[in-house]
């Protein structure tokens, strides 16, 4: 973005992995069931890198910033001068408290790698935390014919991210499918045998698992922002702008909370692939002075077998929620303040099939709309129809304007 805009100095890119950078979401997917190993589907080629002039510092991570001579100090002893800096640090798997040694997390190509190479046909796979992440690989562990148990502490899964109905869905889809999910059960004690990796539930199970993966959620990468004396807030704390409390330093991503205009300023840390994207071109324009307020929603989605599910907004704004049924088994749900704002939409159905209900939710969102639950609720009742209802109640859209 930073070349797209117009920007003609250097532009350096340091990252901590020997791989060119590359999209996270197939790590789950794809990366587990394909037939054969996969490269890992990069963001942008070297030679593209290269002729936009990017200059690429892989598998050196950087280790030290110092605010004062305006330089980043990498691993391998190199220094970096900066006019402007962006950190897009991102999250880390958070750990589990006496995990076996063999327990793997899920975060990185490497990662991904290690999950398949044990993930066999037959095998016993048992998941810790019924989140995106293990589910997406419960999906794919079935798709590849091993026996699955998730593993769920709280007292459903998806609690912290998807409403009950939609969690409900999809845990209705995972036991068709063979996979056992027992929630309310944490770990009271993990072992290994000769054979097998031995977990003990605070419900009293034991499981024996030849594979066992941990996804119990991600903290965000703070620790160089943090020594460098920046200021922390759930993640590294930015302004509606994407600026640090040092006005030269930025940060977009998993790794950064920023107040968000239509929840009334709240500080929102937003785990997802489109945030990362949009926070990033953000950061660049301004970056570049541009001083663009930060404004996407916080939008989520997930594919499980051939459902997906998505998320737009913070359901838990929401005093009232009401559904929409769509056709094979999908809909949608909305999600109303108590003025009786849209705050948030979720949904889930095969394929794509609420995907453009939800961009459209989005938009009413955006527009800080109040349209009737009534209205939300009848599927011949179009949610265009409704935004351009909306556009034409602003002064400032009126065609006559």
């Amino acid at each position: 973005m930073l070349r797209e805009a117009g920007y003609s100095g250097p532009v350096i890119l340091v990252g901590a992995e020997a791989h060119l950078p590359y999209e996270r979401p197939p790590l789950s997917k794809e990366m587990i069931t394909a037939a054969t190993v996969q490269d890992p589907k990069t963001i942008a080629a070297r030679e593209r890198l290269a002729t936009a002039t990017i200059d690429l510092m892989i598998g050196n991570p950087a280790v030290r910033i110092d605010r004062q001579e305006k330089m980043v100090e990498l691993a391998g002893g190199t220094t970096v001068p900066y006019e402007k800096l962006l950190l897009a640090t991102g999250a880390a798997p958070r750990r589990l408290p006496r995990a076996s040694a063999s327990a793997l997390y899920l975060r990185t190509f490497d990662d991904a790698l290690a999950v398949r190479s044990r993930l066999l046909a037959g095998c016993k796979v048992a998941i810790i935390g019924g989140g995106f992440i293990g589910l997406e690989l419960a999906a794919s562990a079935r798709m590849r014919q091993a026996e699955v148990v998730v593993i769920e502490p709280m007292p459903r899964i998806l609690m912290r991210s998807v409403p009950a109905e939609i969690a409900a869905s999809v845990e209705a889809r995972h036991k068709a499918e063979g996979v056992d999910i027992l929630c309310g059960q944490g770990i009271a004690d993990m072992g290994e045998s000769s054979s097998s990796i031995l977990i003990h539930t605070t419900q009293g199970r034991q499981i024996d698992a030849d594979l066992c993966v941990i996804g119990i959620g991600a903290i965000p990468v703070t620790e160089l922002a943090q020594a460098a004396g920046l200021a922390i807030d759930n993640g590294i704390a930015v302004d509606e702008f994407l600026r640090t409390s040092d006005a030269d330093i930025f940060a977009a991503g998993d790794c950064c909370s920023a107040p968000h205009g239509i929840y009334d300023g709240r500080r929102i840390r937003i785990e997802s692939w489109r945030s990362a994207r949009e926070q990033g071109a953000l950061a660049a324009l301004n970056m570049l002075g541009r001083n663009q307020m930060c404004v996407a929603l916080p939008w989520f989605w997930s594919d499980q077998y051939d459902s997906t599910l998505y998320v737009a907004g913070l359901p838990e704004e929401a005093s009232l929620t009401v559904r929409r049924k769509l056709a094979d088994g999908a809909f949608l749900l909305f999600h109303l303040a108590e003025s009786g704002r849209l705050v948030a939409a979720s949904g889930i159905g095969p394929g794509n099939a609420v995907a453009r209900d939800i961009r459209l939710a989005e938009m009413l969102i955006a527009k800080r709309a109040k349209p009737t639950p009534s209205a939300l609720m009848a599927a011949e009742v179009k949610l265009k129809a409704l935004l351009a209802a909306c556009r034409w109640r602003d002064p400032e859209l009126r065609p006559e304007a």
